[in-house]
Protein backbone atom coordinates (compact mmCIF):
# COMPACT_ATOMS: atom_id res chain seq x y z
CA UNK A 1 0.00 0.00 0.00
CA UNK A 2 2.74 2.69 1.20
CA UNK A 3 4.24 1.84 -2.10
CA UNK A 4 1.60 2.46 -4.45
CA UNK A 5 1.04 5.71 -2.72
CA UNK A 6 5.24 6.56 -3.36
CA UNK A 7 4.74 5.65 -6.75
CA UNK A 8 1.60 7.67 -7.37
CA UNK A 9 3.34 10.48 -5.40
CA UNK A 10 6.30 9.97 -7.42
CA UNK A 11 4.42 9.96 -11.14
CA UNK A 12 2.44 13.41 -9.75
CA UNK A 13 5.73 14.73 -9.01
CA UNK A 14 7.06 13.75 -12.02
CA UNK A 15 3.84 15.21 -14.24
CA UNK A 16 4.21 18.57 -12.45
CA UNK A 17 7.98 18.92 -13.28
CA UNK A 18 7.52 18.27 -17.16
CA UNK A 19 4.42 20.50 -16.63
CA UNK A 20 6.42 22.97 -15.26
CA UNK A 21 9.52 22.67 -17.61
CA UNK A 22 7.16 23.16 -20.60
CA UNK A 23 5.49 26.11 -19.28
CA UNK A 24 9.23 27.34 -18.88
CA UNK A 25 10.45 26.29 -22.09
CA UNK A 26 7.19 28.30 -23.23
CA UNK A 27 7.78 31.05 -21.47
CA UNK A 28 11.33 31.07 -23.04
CA UNK A 29 9.84 31.18 -26.40
CA UNK A 30 7.45 33.88 -25.28
CA UNK A 31 10.95 35.83 -24.67
CA UNK A 32 12.68 34.99 -27.78
CA UNK A 33 9.30 35.61 -29.77
CA UNK A 34 9.01 39.46 -28.12
CA UNK A 35 12.55 40.00 -29.16
CA UNK A 36 12.14 38.52 -32.47
CA UNK A 37 9.03 41.01 -33.03
CA UNK A 38 10.45 44.21 -32.04
CA UNK A 39 13.23 43.30 -34.82
CA UNK A 40 11.16 42.64 -37.86
CA UNK A 41 10.69 45.83 -40.32
CA UNK A 42 8.50 44.27 -42.47
CA UNK A 43 4.99 44.94 -41.62
CA UNK A 44 3.07 41.57 -43.63
CA UNK A 45 6.59 39.53 -41.70
CA UNK A 46 5.35 40.40 -38.74
CA UNK A 47 2.30 39.63 -38.84
CA UNK A 48 3.00 35.87 -39.84
CA UNK A 49 5.80 35.89 -37.40
CA UNK A 50 2.66 36.70 -34.65
CA UNK A 51 0.65 34.28 -35.85
CA UNK A 52 3.19 31.38 -36.15
CA UNK A 53 4.25 32.41 -32.55
CA UNK A 54 0.87 32.02 -31.36
CA UNK A 55 0.11 28.89 -32.58
CA UNK A 56 3.75 27.83 -31.37
CA UNK A 57 3.01 28.31 -27.76
CA UNK A 58 -0.07 27.31 -27.66
CA UNK A 59 0.28 24.39 -29.96
CA UNK A 60 -3.00 25.04 -31.78
CA UNK A 61 -3.15 23.52 -35.44
CA UNK A 62 -4.45 26.95 -37.09
CA UNK A 63 -5.47 30.41 -36.50
CA UNK A 64 -6.03 33.58 -38.24
CA UNK A 65 -5.00 37.29 -37.33
CA UNK A 66 -7.56 40.16 -37.99
CA UNK A 67 -6.43 43.69 -38.21
CA UNK A 68 -9.50 46.91 -37.03
CA UNK A 69 -9.85 49.15 -39.57
CA UNK A 70 -11.42 51.79 -36.84
CA UNK A 71 -12.45 54.21 -40.08
CA UNK A 72 -14.59 51.51 -41.63
CA UNK A 73 -15.23 49.99 -38.23
CA UNK A 74 -14.30 46.22 -39.44
CA UNK A 75 -12.03 43.69 -38.71
CA UNK A 76 -9.84 42.58 -41.83
CA UNK A 77 -8.47 39.30 -42.27
CA UNK A 78 -5.06 39.72 -42.74
CA UNK A 79 -3.36 36.32 -41.57
CA UNK A 80 -4.92 32.81 -42.11
CA UNK A 81 -3.04 29.58 -41.06
CA UNK A 82 -3.96 25.98 -41.23
CA UNK A 83 -1.53 22.93 -40.64
CA UNK A 84 -3.89 20.08 -41.19
CA UNK A 85 -4.99 21.52 -44.37
CA UNK A 86 -1.85 23.11 -45.36
CA UNK A 87 -3.24 26.55 -46.25
CA UNK A 88 -1.56 29.69 -45.51
CA UNK A 89 -3.10 32.75 -46.81
CA UNK A 90 -2.05 36.39 -46.45
CA UNK A 91 0.94 37.96 -46.00
CA UNK A 92 3.94 37.11 -47.80
CA UNK A 93 1.85 33.64 -49.08
CA UNK A 94 0.92 35.33 -52.08
CA UNK A 95 -2.87 33.69 -51.66
CA UNK A 96 -4.99 36.31 -51.09
CA UNK A 97 -7.92 35.89 -48.59
CA UNK A 98 -11.04 35.48 -49.99
CA UNK A 99 -13.18 36.63 -46.97
CA UNK A 100 -14.83 39.73 -46.56
CA UNK A 101 -13.92 41.93 -43.50
CA UNK A 102 -16.06 41.17 -40.32
CA UNK A 103 -18.59 44.34 -39.67
CA UNK A 104 -18.23 45.42 -35.82
CA UNK A 105 -21.43 46.85 -35.92
CA UNK A 106 -25.02 46.41 -37.55
CA UNK A 107 -26.20 49.16 -38.07
CA UNK A 108 -25.14 50.80 -35.04
CA UNK A 109 -25.94 47.73 -33.29
CA UNK A 110 -22.73 45.72 -32.08
CA UNK A 111 -21.75 42.39 -33.44
CA UNK A 112 -21.56 40.22 -30.66
CA UNK A 113 -22.24 37.29 -32.57
CA UNK A 114 -18.94 36.39 -34.07
CA UNK A 115 -16.64 35.59 -31.41
CA UNK A 116 -13.19 37.96 -33.00
CA UNK A 117 -16.14 40.73 -33.33
CA UNK A 118 -17.04 40.09 -29.55
CA UNK A 119 -13.25 40.24 -28.37
CA UNK A 120 -12.82 43.43 -29.71
CA UNK A 121 -16.08 44.90 -28.97
CA UNK A 122 -15.52 43.38 -25.30
CA UNK A 123 -11.86 44.08 -24.79
CA UNK A 124 -12.13 40.42 -23.45
CA UNK A 125 -10.74 36.74 -24.09
CA UNK A 126 -13.06 33.94 -25.59
CA UNK A 127 -11.78 30.15 -24.52
CA UNK A 128 -14.21 28.07 -26.17
CA UNK A 129 -13.95 24.23 -25.71
CA UNK A 130 -16.42 23.06 -28.34
CA UNK A 131 -17.84 25.18 -31.08
CA UNK A 132 -20.16 22.57 -31.86
CA UNK A 133 -22.13 22.76 -28.41
CA UNK A 134 -21.85 26.47 -27.27
CA UNK A 135 -24.07 29.39 -27.39
CA UNK A 136 -24.18 32.52 -27.81
CA UNK A 137 -22.01 32.73 -31.07
CA UNK A 138 -22.50 32.39 -35.08
CA UNK A 139 -20.65 29.29 -36.24
CA UNK A 140 -22.28 28.63 -38.83
CA UNK A 141 -19.71 29.95 -41.74
CA UNK A 142 -17.49 27.67 -39.61
CA UNK A 143 -19.05 24.93 -39.71
CA UNK A 144 -19.88 25.54 -43.73
CA UNK A 145 -16.04 25.61 -43.96
CA UNK A 146 -15.81 22.42 -41.83
CA UNK A 147 -18.26 20.47 -44.32
CA UNK A 148 -16.40 22.01 -47.44
CA UNK A 149 -13.03 20.83 -46.41
CA UNK A 150 -13.40 17.77 -43.70
CA UNK A 151 -12.05 19.62 -41.17
CA UNK A 152 -13.21 19.86 -37.79
CA UNK A 153 -12.92 23.16 -35.81
CA UNK A 154 -13.50 22.52 -32.23
CA UNK A 155 -11.49 24.36 -29.99
CA UNK A 156 -11.65 28.44 -30.40
CA UNK A 157 -9.01 31.10 -27.96
CA UNK A 158 -9.68 35.03 -29.27
CA UNK A 159 -7.49 37.04 -27.67
CA UNK A 160 -7.57 41.27 -28.82
CA UNK A 161 -4.33 42.77 -29.24
CA UNK A 162 -4.13 46.07 -26.97
CA UNK A 163 -1.33 48.26 -27.56
CA UNK A 164 0.58 50.60 -25.56
CA UNK A 165 -2.16 53.36 -25.70
CA UNK A 166 -4.59 50.48 -24.77
CA UNK A 167 -6.16 50.81 -27.97
CA UNK A 168 -7.52 47.10 -29.43
CA UNK A 169 -5.96 47.29 -33.19
CA UNK A 170 -6.71 43.31 -33.85
CA UNK A 171 -7.26 39.59 -32.15
CA UNK A 172 -5.35 36.37 -32.81
CA UNK A 173 -7.86 33.60 -33.35
CA UNK A 174 -6.04 30.04 -32.41
CA UNK A 175 -8.33 27.14 -33.38
CA UNK A 176 -7.63 23.61 -32.45
CA UNK A 177 -5.15 23.23 -29.29
CA UNK A 178 -3.15 19.83 -29.70
CA UNK A 179 -2.39 17.56 -27.23
CA UNK A 180 1.39 16.68 -27.47
CA UNK A 181 1.21 13.04 -26.36
CA UNK A 182 -1.87 12.05 -28.56
CA UNK A 183 -2.61 14.38 -31.38
CA UNK A 184 -5.99 14.94 -30.26
CA UNK A 185 -7.88 18.41 -30.04
CA UNK A 186 -8.39 19.50 -26.46
CA UNK A 187 -9.88 23.52 -25.14
CA UNK A 188 -7.12 25.79 -24.47
CA UNK A 189 -5.72 25.48 -20.88
CA UNK A 190 -5.25 28.71 -18.68
CA UNK A 191 -1.88 28.55 -19.15
CA UNK A 192 -2.29 28.71 -22.95
CA UNK A 193 -4.40 31.70 -22.15
CA UNK A 194 -2.29 33.69 -20.05
CA UNK A 195 0.93 33.49 -22.53
CA UNK A 196 -1.30 33.92 -26.08
CA UNK A 197 -2.32 37.32 -23.54
CA UNK A 198 1.28 38.14 -22.98
CA UNK A 199 1.98 37.47 -26.64
CA UNK A 200 -0.73 39.86 -28.09
CA UNK A 201 -0.06 42.70 -25.80
CA UNK A 202 3.47 42.52 -27.14
CA UNK A 203 2.46 41.83 -30.68
CA UNK A 204 0.67 44.83 -30.83
CA UNK A 205 3.26 46.98 -29.42
CA UNK A 206 5.37 45.61 -32.11
CA UNK A 207 2.82 46.54 -34.55
CA UNK A 208 2.33 49.40 -33.42
CA UNK A 209 5.63 50.65 -33.36
CA UNK A 210 5.90 49.10 -36.55
CA UNK A 211 3.34 51.52 -38.32
CA UNK A 212 4.69 54.27 -36.41
CA UNK A 213 8.04 53.77 -38.19
CA UNK A 214 6.47 53.21 -40.96
CA UNK A 215 4.19 56.40 -41.08
CA UNK A 216 7.25 58.26 -40.45
CA UNK A 217 9.57 56.74 -42.57
CA UNK A 218 6.31 57.87 -45.49
CA UNK A 219 6.76 60.88 -44.02
CA UNK A 220 10.43 61.57 -44.64
CA UNK A 221 10.04 60.09 -47.84
CA UNK A 222 7.57 62.71 -48.91
CA UNK A 223 9.56 66.10 -47.49
CA UNK A 224 12.26 64.24 -50.11
CA UNK A 225 9.86 64.19 -52.60
CA UNK A 226 8.61 67.64 -51.84
CA UNK A 227 12.30 69.02 -52.22
CA UNK A 228 12.38 67.16 -55.57
CA UNK A 229 9.15 68.89 -56.47
CA UNK A 230 10.37 72.21 -55.59
CA UNK A 231 13.86 71.56 -58.07
CA UNK A 232 11.25 70.06 -60.32
CA UNK A 233 9.06 73.32 -60.57
CA UNK A 234 12.23 75.51 -60.87
CA UNK A 235 13.52 73.17 -63.75
CA UNK A 236 11.37 70.54 -65.86
CA UNK A 237 15.19 69.23 -66.90
CA UNK A 238 16.24 68.05 -62.96
CA UNK A 239 13.00 67.08 -61.65
CA UNK A 240 12.82 63.70 -63.97
CA UNK A 241 16.43 63.04 -62.98
CA UNK A 242 15.77 63.30 -59.40
CA UNK A 243 13.41 60.30 -60.17
CA UNK A 244 15.30 58.75 -62.41
CA UNK A 245 18.67 57.94 -60.90
CA UNK A 246 17.44 56.34 -57.45
CA UNK A 247 15.58 54.06 -59.49
CA UNK A 248 18.73 53.09 -61.79
CA UNK A 249 20.87 53.20 -58.37
CA UNK A 250 18.48 50.09 -56.94
CA UNK A 251 18.75 48.52 -60.34
CA UNK A 252 22.50 48.20 -60.35
CA UNK A 253 22.90 47.74 -56.69
CA UNK A 254 20.58 44.71 -56.83
CA UNK A 255 22.24 43.43 -59.64
CA UNK A 256 26.00 43.71 -57.71
CA UNK A 257 24.06 41.54 -55.06
CA UNK A 258 22.95 39.00 -57.21
CA UNK A 259 26.43 38.77 -58.98
CA UNK A 260 28.74 35.46 -57.93
CA UNK A 261 31.13 36.35 -60.12
CA UNK A 262 34.28 38.47 -60.10
CA UNK A 263 35.22 40.73 -57.36
CA UNK A 264 31.70 42.18 -56.30
CA UNK A 265 30.69 38.40 -55.29
CA UNK A 266 30.89 38.96 -51.85
CA UNK A 267 29.38 42.44 -52.21
CA UNK A 268 25.55 41.82 -49.98
CA UNK A 269 22.72 44.11 -49.63
CA UNK A 270 20.30 43.73 -46.49
CA UNK A 271 17.28 45.40 -46.29
CA UNK A 272 18.59 48.15 -43.99
CA UNK A 273 20.90 49.06 -47.21
CA UNK A 274 18.18 48.70 -49.30
CA UNK A 275 16.42 51.69 -47.54
CA UNK A 276 19.58 53.50 -46.99
CA UNK A 277 20.64 53.97 -50.88
CA UNK A 278 17.22 54.77 -51.67
CA UNK A 279 16.96 57.47 -49.24
CA UNK A 280 20.36 58.71 -50.73
CA UNK A 281 19.50 57.91 -54.16
CA UNK A 282 16.88 60.35 -53.62
CA UNK A 283 18.49 62.92 -52.12
CA UNK A 284 21.55 62.76 -53.96
CA UNK A 285 20.90 66.16 -55.87
CA UNK A 286 18.98 68.01 -53.16
CA UNK A 287 21.85 70.69 -53.20
CA UNK A 288 19.89 71.31 -56.69
CA UNK A 289 17.17 73.64 -54.86
CA UNK A 290 19.91 76.55 -54.58
CA UNK A 291 21.24 76.58 -57.87
CA UNK A 292 19.97 79.73 -60.11
CA UNK A 293 17.46 78.91 -62.26
CA UNK A 294 18.94 80.43 -65.14
CA UNK A 295 21.91 78.12 -65.32
CA UNK A 296 20.77 74.67 -65.25
CA UNK A 297 17.81 75.37 -67.68
CA UNK A 298 20.64 76.76 -70.21
CA UNK A 299 19.75 75.09 -73.55
CA UNK A 300 21.93 77.41 -75.65
CA UNK A 301 25.63 78.84 -75.13
CA UNK A 302 23.98 83.02 -75.11
CA UNK A 303 20.97 81.95 -73.43
CA UNK A 304 20.03 84.00 -70.33
CA UNK A 305 16.62 85.37 -69.92
CA UNK A 306 16.19 84.47 -73.53
CA UNK A 307 18.51 83.26 -76.22
CA UNK A 308 21.41 86.03 -77.32
CA UNK A 309 21.61 84.81 -80.42
CA UNK A 310 18.75 87.14 -81.79
CA UNK A 311 20.54 90.26 -81.04
CA UNK A 312 23.55 88.58 -82.96
CA UNK A 313 20.83 88.04 -85.59
CA UNK A 314 20.12 92.06 -85.42
CA UNK A 315 23.36 92.51 -86.29
CA UNK A 316 24.43 91.06 -89.29
CA UNK A 317 21.17 92.35 -90.75
CA UNK A 318 22.74 95.84 -89.33
CA UNK A 319 26.36 95.09 -91.31
CA UNK A 320 23.72 94.19 -94.38
CA UNK A 321 21.81 97.29 -94.39
CA UNK A 322 25.47 99.02 -94.27
CA UNK A 323 26.90 96.88 -96.94
CA UNK A 324 23.52 97.92 -99.51
CA UNK A 325 23.87 101.39 -98.22
CA UNK A 326 27.84 101.44 -99.45
CA UNK A 327 26.86 99.59 -103.17
CA UNK A 328 24.37 101.93 -103.44
CA UNK A 329 27.07 104.54 -103.44
CA UNK A 330 29.49 102.97 -105.16
CA UNK A 331 31.69 101.81 -102.85
CA UNK A 332 31.53 98.33 -103.78
CA UNK A 333 30.65 96.48 -107.36
CA UNK A 334 27.50 94.39 -107.14
CA UNK A 335 29.47 91.08 -107.34
CA UNK A 336 31.63 92.15 -104.17
CA UNK A 337 28.23 92.58 -102.63
CA UNK A 338 27.11 89.40 -103.05
CA UNK A 339 30.06 87.59 -102.10
CA UNK A 340 30.36 89.40 -99.00
CA UNK A 341 26.28 89.14 -98.09
CA UNK A 342 27.12 85.16 -98.82
CA UNK A 343 30.21 85.42 -95.70
CA UNK A 344 27.68 87.16 -93.56
CA UNK A 345 24.94 84.58 -94.27
CA UNK A 346 27.73 81.19 -93.95
CA UNK A 347 29.44 83.04 -90.53
CA UNK A 348 25.67 84.07 -89.03
CA UNK A 349 24.71 80.21 -89.73
CA UNK A 350 28.16 79.35 -88.06
CA UNK A 351 27.27 81.20 -84.76
CA UNK A 352 24.17 79.70 -84.59
CA UNK A 353 25.74 76.07 -84.97
CA UNK A 354 27.94 76.80 -82.23
CA UNK A 355 25.22 78.56 -79.86
CA UNK A 356 23.54 74.95 -79.97
CA UNK A 357 26.63 73.60 -78.04
CA UNK A 358 25.80 69.81 -78.58
CA UNK A 359 29.24 69.08 -80.55
CA UNK A 360 32.76 69.67 -79.45
CA UNK A 361 34.36 72.74 -80.57
CA UNK A 362 37.64 72.43 -82.48
CA UNK A 363 40.64 74.75 -82.67
CA UNK A 364 39.48 76.07 -86.01
CA UNK A 365 36.09 76.60 -84.93
CA UNK A 366 37.37 78.34 -81.95
CA UNK A 367 39.55 80.56 -84.21
CA UNK A 368 36.93 81.63 -86.76
CA UNK A 369 34.52 82.49 -83.80
CA UNK A 370 37.39 84.86 -83.06
CA UNK A 371 37.54 86.35 -86.44
CA UNK A 372 34.06 87.15 -87.01
CA UNK A 373 34.09 88.97 -83.25
CA UNK A 374 36.22 91.51 -85.07
CA UNK A 375 33.91 92.95 -87.47
CA UNK A 376 32.84 96.86 -86.79
CA UNK A 377 29.32 97.39 -86.59
CA UNK A 378 27.51 100.72 -85.42
CA UNK A 379 25.78 99.81 -82.15
CA UNK A 380 22.61 101.36 -80.80
CA UNK A 381 24.92 104.42 -79.88
CA UNK A 382 26.09 104.82 -83.29
CA UNK A 383 29.09 103.89 -82.03
CA UNK A 384 31.48 101.55 -83.87
CA UNK A 385 32.24 98.57 -82.05
CA UNK A 386 33.45 94.55 -81.85
CA UNK A 387 30.94 92.65 -83.63
CA UNK A 388 31.12 89.86 -80.46
CA UNK A 389 31.44 91.34 -77.08
CA UNK A 390 33.91 89.46 -74.63
CA UNK A 391 31.57 87.67 -72.91
CA UNK A 392 29.63 86.25 -76.04
CA UNK A 393 33.08 85.10 -77.20
CA UNK A 394 33.71 83.08 -74.51
CA UNK A 395 30.05 81.36 -74.40
CA UNK A 396 30.05 80.27 -77.90
CA UNK A 397 33.97 79.14 -77.74
CA UNK A 398 32.72 76.58 -74.91
CA UNK A 399 34.13 73.74 -76.26
CA UNK A 400 31.57 71.64 -74.99
CA UNK A 401 27.59 71.72 -73.64
CA UNK A 402 26.29 75.44 -73.03
CA UNK A 403 28.31 76.03 -69.73
CA UNK A 404 31.08 78.26 -69.42
CA UNK A 405 33.50 77.79 -66.90
CA UNK A 406 32.09 79.83 -64.00
CA UNK A 407 28.67 78.17 -64.45
CA UNK A 408 30.12 74.85 -64.85
CA UNK A 409 31.44 75.78 -61.27
CA UNK A 410 28.03 77.15 -60.22
CA UNK A 411 26.26 73.37 -61.39
CA UNK A 412 29.02 72.03 -59.23
CA UNK A 413 28.82 73.36 -56.44
CA UNK A 414 25.15 71.72 -55.52
CA UNK A 415 27.07 68.47 -54.67
CA UNK A 416 28.64 70.64 -51.73
CA UNK A 417 25.62 72.11 -50.69
CA UNK A 418 24.27 68.64 -51.13
CA UNK A 419 27.10 67.11 -48.45
CA UNK A 420 26.63 70.28 -46.25
CA UNK A 421 22.28 69.76 -45.79
CA UNK A 422 22.93 66.20 -45.30
CA UNK A 423 25.62 66.32 -42.92
CA UNK A 424 23.31 68.75 -40.90
CA UNK A 425 21.09 66.22 -40.15
CA UNK A 426 20.81 63.87 -37.17
CA UNK A 427 20.73 60.67 -38.92
CA UNK A 428 20.02 57.34 -37.39
CA UNK A 429 22.10 54.87 -37.16
CA UNK A 430 20.28 52.79 -40.18
CA UNK A 431 20.78 55.73 -42.51
CA UNK A 432 24.38 57.32 -41.00
CA UNK A 433 26.07 56.61 -44.40
CA UNK A 434 23.38 58.52 -46.57
CA UNK A 435 25.75 62.11 -46.82
CA UNK A 436 28.68 59.69 -47.92
CA UNK A 437 26.65 57.60 -50.34
CA UNK A 438 24.72 60.97 -51.93
CA UNK A 439 27.91 63.05 -51.46
CA UNK A 440 30.25 60.48 -54.00
CA UNK A 441 28.47 59.99 -56.85
CA UNK A 442 30.75 63.11 -58.57
CA UNK A 443 33.98 61.58 -57.27
CA UNK A 444 35.95 59.38 -60.13
CA UNK A 445 38.21 56.09 -59.12
CA UNK A 446 41.07 58.24 -59.94
CA UNK A 447 40.42 60.60 -57.85
CA UNK A 448 40.01 63.44 -60.65
CA UNK A 449 36.46 63.99 -59.23
CA UNK A 450 34.84 66.49 -57.13
CA UNK A 451 34.46 68.10 -54.24
CA UNK A 452 36.81 65.90 -52.02
CA UNK A 453 38.77 64.23 -55.05
CA UNK A 454 38.30 60.99 -54.07
CA UNK A 455 40.06 57.71 -55.06
CA UNK A 456 38.32 54.25 -55.70
CA UNK A 457 39.59 52.76 -52.41
CA UNK A 458 38.21 55.75 -50.43
CA UNK A 459 34.51 55.17 -51.90
CA UNK A 460 31.75 52.78 -50.73
CA UNK A 461 30.65 50.72 -53.07
CA UNK A 462 26.48 52.44 -52.67
CA UNK A 463 28.44 55.75 -54.04
CA UNK A 464 30.36 54.23 -57.00
CA UNK A 465 26.97 52.13 -57.98
CA UNK A 466 25.14 56.17 -57.62
CA UNK A 467 28.23 57.36 -59.44
CA UNK A 468 27.22 55.31 -62.92
CA UNK A 469 23.87 55.48 -62.67
CA UNK A 470 24.00 59.12 -62.54
CA UNK A 471 26.33 59.18 -65.71
CA UNK A 472 24.16 56.69 -67.37
CA UNK A 473 21.04 58.47 -66.87
CA UNK A 474 22.46 61.75 -68.38
CA UNK A 475 23.98 60.35 -71.22
CA UNK A 476 20.32 58.69 -72.38
CA UNK A 477 18.06 61.89 -70.69
CA UNK A 478 15.90 62.77 -73.37
CA UNK A 479 14.64 65.58 -71.60
CA UNK A 480 17.69 68.22 -70.93
CA UNK A 481 17.52 71.69 -72.36
CA UNK A 482 20.66 71.17 -74.99
CA UNK A 483 20.61 67.73 -76.33
CA UNK A 484 19.05 64.74 -77.39
CA UNK A 485 19.11 61.42 -75.44
CA UNK A 486 21.96 59.15 -76.93
CA UNK A 487 21.27 55.64 -77.97
CA UNK A 488 22.13 52.35 -76.02
CA UNK A 489 25.38 52.00 -78.10
CA UNK A 490 26.25 55.83 -77.72
CA UNK A 491 25.92 55.71 -74.26
CA UNK A 492 27.44 52.17 -73.71
CA UNK A 493 30.51 53.56 -75.65
CA UNK A 494 31.09 56.71 -74.07
CA UNK A 495 30.41 54.49 -70.11
CA UNK A 496 33.39 52.30 -71.55
CA UNK A 497 35.36 55.03 -72.34
CA UNK A 498 34.53 56.40 -68.53
CA UNK A 499 35.48 52.85 -67.70
CA UNK A 500 39.01 53.19 -69.06
CA UNK A 501 40.14 56.28 -68.41
CA UNK A 502 39.40 55.88 -64.46
CA UNK A 503 36.29 57.27 -64.39
CA UNK A 504 33.87 54.83 -63.12
CA UNK A 505 34.08 51.53 -61.33
CA UNK A 506 35.60 48.89 -63.65
CA UNK A 507 33.70 45.90 -61.90
CA UNK A 508 30.71 47.68 -61.38
CA UNK A 509 30.64 48.54 -64.86
CA UNK A 510 31.29 45.23 -66.00
CA UNK A 511 28.03 43.97 -63.84
CA UNK A 512 25.76 46.47 -65.47
CA UNK A 513 26.23 45.57 -68.78
CA UNK A 514 26.48 41.49 -68.17
CA UNK A 515 23.47 41.49 -66.01
CA UNK A 516 21.82 43.59 -68.87
CA UNK A 517 20.77 47.08 -66.19
CA UNK A 518 21.42 49.25 -68.81
CA UNK A 519 18.57 47.06 -71.11
CA UNK A 520 15.91 46.80 -67.64
CA UNK A 521 16.40 51.07 -67.16
CA UNK A 522 15.76 51.26 -70.91
CA UNK A 523 12.43 49.40 -71.27
CA UNK A 524 10.92 51.60 -68.58
CA UNK A 525 12.65 55.03 -68.56
CA UNK A 526 13.78 55.27 -72.78
CA UNK A 527 11.84 56.56 -76.09
CA UNK A 528 11.45 53.15 -78.07
CA UNK A 529 14.32 54.65 -81.13
CA UNK A 530 16.86 55.12 -78.70
CA UNK A 531 16.81 51.01 -77.44
CA UNK A 532 18.55 50.28 -80.34
CA UNK A 533 20.66 46.63 -80.75
CA UNK A 534 23.53 46.47 -78.83
CA UNK A 535 26.77 44.43 -79.64
CA UNK A 536 28.18 43.99 -75.54
CA UNK A 537 31.86 43.09 -77.71
CA UNK A 538 31.99 46.09 -79.60
CA UNK A 539 31.68 48.05 -75.64
CA UNK A 540 35.07 49.39 -74.78
CA UNK A 541 36.47 48.06 -71.79
CA UNK A 542 34.25 45.23 -71.30
CA UNK A 543 34.59 42.30 -69.56
CA UNK A 544 32.06 39.38 -69.41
Amino acid sequence: METSKVKVYMEQEQAQRAMLESLLSRLSDLNAIGAALSSERDIHRLLESILDAAKKITNADAGTLYLVDAEKQVLTFEILHNDKLNIRMGGTSGNPIPFYPIALYHDGVPNLAMVVSYSVLRGETVNIPDAYIAEGFDFSGTKKFDAKTGYHSRSFLAVPMRNHDHEIIGVLQLINAIDEKTGGVEQFTKDDQQLLESLASQAAIALSNRRLIQQMEDLFESLINLINTAIDDKSPYTGGHCARVPALTMMLAEAANRSKVGALKDFNLTDKDRYELKIAGLLHDCGKITTPVHVVDKSTKLQTICDRINQIDTRFEVLKRDAEIAMLKGAKTEEEHAAYIRQLNEDRGFLRQCNIGSEKMQDADIARVQQIAKYQWRNIQGENADFLTPEEIENLTIRAGTLTAAERAIINHHINVTIKMLEALPWPNHLKNVPEYAGGHHERMDGKGYPKGLTREQMPIQARVMGIADIFEALTAKDRPYKEGKTLTESLTILGKFKENGHIDPDLFDVFIREKVYLTYAHQFLKPEQIDEVDESKIPGFIR
